[in-house]
């Protein structure tokens, strides 16, 4: 028997969304920039890369510390938002491979589940541009209380699915998000986007998702 016919199966693939799925983190850089602009405040590149992966209330803080605007940060969170969705309907940048390891997974059967910090109404455009129920269980920022790196999302997408999280697959960009599949008890797939991220006891890393399919994924249990 060929090793593809005797592997195991990932109970669930976990995918993360922004760098991962789609590179949109141009998107919300270009809108932190125009934030700023707008406001009198100050940003850089460096400080855009410090909220990579993380939940966007969290970001929102960072910004009111660090960019000097007068707002809170459920207002910059508004803020970004309008502009990053805005952006999202006029182009879906989808990161190389992704789309068609989503459509290998979805045809053999293998539940999925979208896990972002970002919030809905960003989402759905991407959810639209899919085939109906891609993805089974849809996590993201507004819908739990603690965002990334806390591991209530993946926990969260993990029992929606009816899964145990160790059994569980997790697709990341960022060290940020990889720490809250890792505390969940994941594997993290990590292919690293925008930011570096380091090795970790249940991380494995590719360079890109292009050519990888069902059969070709590292099993959960087999990493570290």
């Amino acid at each position: 028997m060929t090793e593809f016919s005797t592997r195991a199966w990932p109970a669930a693939v976990l995918w993360d969304m922004d760098g991962t799925l789609v590179d949109t983190e141009p998107y919300w850089i270009e809108a932190e920039h125009q934030l700023a602009a707008d406001h009198g405040g100050t940003w850089s590149h460096d400080l855009a890369l410090e909220l990579v992966g993380k939940d966007l209330m969290d970001s929102g803080r960072f910004i009111v510390e660090h960019m000097g605007v007068p707002l809170e940060p459920a207002e910059i969170v508004e803020y970004l938002l309008d502009r990053v969705t805005e952006r999202l309907g006029e182009e879906i940048p989808w990161r190389p491979g992704a789309r068609e390891l989503v459509s290998d997974l979805h045809d053999h059967g293998i539940p999925l589940a979208l896990v972002t910090m970002s919030y809905l109404r960003f989402v759905e455009p991407v959810l639209a541009a899919l085939p109906p129920d891609t993805f089974a269980e849809v996590v993201t920022g507004d819908a739990v209380s603690r965002g990334k790196p806390d591991p209530e999302p993946y926990l969260k997408a993990a029992r929606g699915l009816g899964v145990h999280p160790s059994s569980c697959l997790a697709v990341e960009d960022s060290g940020t998000g990889a720490r809250s599949a890792e505390s969940a008890g994941c594997t993290v797939l990590v292919v690293p986007n925008h930011v570096a991220v380091p090795a970790g006891e249940r991380r494995v890393f590719r360079e890109s998702l292009v050519g990888l399919d069902a059969g070709s994924l590292p099993e959960p249990w087999h990493a570290g």
